[in-house]
C-alpha cells in the first residue's frame, strides 16, 4: 500500500527507491538516455536493473554502452539489459532507433529522457541545431513522439534553435544560460505532455541536484571550474551541496514509479518528493509550454498528438 512508502529525501539513494517500489518496478520494460558508466543515467538504470523485467541502454558510443552493459549484467546477471544506438545530436539517427524500439516484441512502459550533450560549451549538429537544446529537449521531444504515436527557454525560433542571440563575451556564461534554457524547456514539456495526455499518459520533470559525474570530466569542465563549482582536479567546490551519484539518480527512480505521484503528471520533483514550489514562473506558464510545444514541432517538421 502506498501508505506504506517511506518519505524520500535528499539522501535517499536510487537504491532505497527501487527497494521501496519494487512492486512498481517488477514486470516493466524500462528504457533510459544517456547511461554510459559514472553517469546519473547508468545509476538510474542499474538502480531499476534489480527488479524491472527488461533494461534498455541508451547511447551514441558502442564502446561505452558495451561497458555498461556488462557491469548492469555482472551485478544482476537475471534481468535482460538490451542496448540501443541512440545519438541525439542527429535527428535520423532518432528516427531509426525509435524505429528499432517500436519492432521490440516487448511493450515499453516507462521512458526515461536522461540524456544531455556535456561534450562542448557550443556547437551545431548536422541539423544545424545548437547542440544542448537538440541533445537535451528537440532529440528527445522527437523520440518521445515517435514511440508514443533567468527567462527561461527561448522562444523565438532561430534564437531556440541554433542559440545565435545575445551573444556574450564570455562562453561559459553562454553556457550556463543555454542549460538552463534546455531544463526550463523539460519543465514546460513535461507540464504540456501532461495536459495533452490526460489519463493516457504520465509525465515528470525533475532536478536530481548537484552531482559529479562523467560529464565534469567533458566540455562543461573549464566553465564548472570558472564558477568554482569544482576545483582543478574535478573535485566539489563550495557553491553547492553535493549528492553522491547514488543519491543523485534517486529522484528519477521515484519520478518513473512512485505511485503517490500518479494524480500529479506534469509535476516537478527534486530530492525524492513534488517542489512545485521551487518552480520559476517562465517554467510554470502554461502559454509558453503551448509555445514551446508548437515551436518544437515545427522544428522537427511534424505534429506530435497525444
Amino acid at each position: 500500500m502506498t501508505t506504506q512508502l517511506p518519505t524520500f529525501t535528499a539522501a535517499s539513494t536510487a537504491d532505497e527507491v527501487a527497494e521501496a517500489l519494487a512492486s512498481e518496478l517488477r514486470g516493466k520494460n524500462v528504457l533510459v538516455t544517456g547511461t554510459s558508466v559514472g553517469g546519473i543515467g547508468f545509476e538510474t538504470a542499474r538502480a531499476i536493473a534489480k527488479y524491472a523485467a527488461l533494461v534498455v541502454i541508451t547511447g551514441y558510443n558502442t564502446e561505452r554502452l558495451r561497458l555498461s552493459k556488462e557491469a548492469i549484467e555482472k551485478e544482476f546477471p537475471a534481468t535482460q539489459v538490451r542496448t540501443l544506438q541512440l545519438d541525439l545530436s542527429s535527428l535520423g539517427a532518432v528516427r531509426k532507433a525509435a524505429a528499432e524500439v517500436n519492432a521490440y516484441a516487448e511493450p515499453l512502459h516507462v521512458l526515461i529522457n536522461n540524456a544531455a550533450a556535456t561534450e562542448t560549451v557550443h556547437g551545431l549538429t548536422s541539423d544545424n541545431l545548437e547542440i544542448q537544446m537538440a541533445a537535451g529537449h528537440i532529440a528527445p521531444f522527437l523520440f518521445t513522439k515517435l514511440h508514443a504515436a533567468g527567462e527561461g527557454v527561448p522562444l523565438d525560433k532561430e534564437e531556440f534553435a541554433r542559440g545565435q542571440g545575445g551573444p556574450d563575451p564570455d562562453p561559459a556564461v553562454r553556457m550556463f544560460a543555454r542549460y538552463g534554457a534546455v531544463k526550463s524547456a523539460n519543465v514546460l514539456t513535461a507540464r504540456e505532455m501532461a495536459r495533452r495526455g490526460g489519463r493516457n499518459v504520465k509525465a515528470y520533470s525533475l532536478h536530481p541536484g548537484a552531482i559529479v559525474t562523467n560529464a565534469f570530466s567533458k566540455g562543461f569542465k573549464a566553465a564548472l571550474e570558472q564558477f568554482g563549482i569544482i576545483d582543478s582536479e574535478g573535485k566539489p567546490g563550495n557553491v553547492f551541496s553535493f549528492k553522491s551519484l547514488p543519491q543523485g539518480a534517486a529522484t528519477t527512480v521515484v519520478a518513473a514509479f512512485d505511485p503517490r505521484i500518479a494524480d500529479h503528471s506534469g509535476a516537478y520533483l527534486e530530492d525524492g518528493v513534488l517542489a512545485e514550489q521551487n518552480v520559476a514562473a517562465h517554467s510554470a506558464d502554461m502559454q509558453r509550454a503551448g509555445k514551446l510545444w508548437a515551436l518544437t514541432e515545427d522544428v522537427i517538421g511534424e505534429k506530435f498528438e497525444l
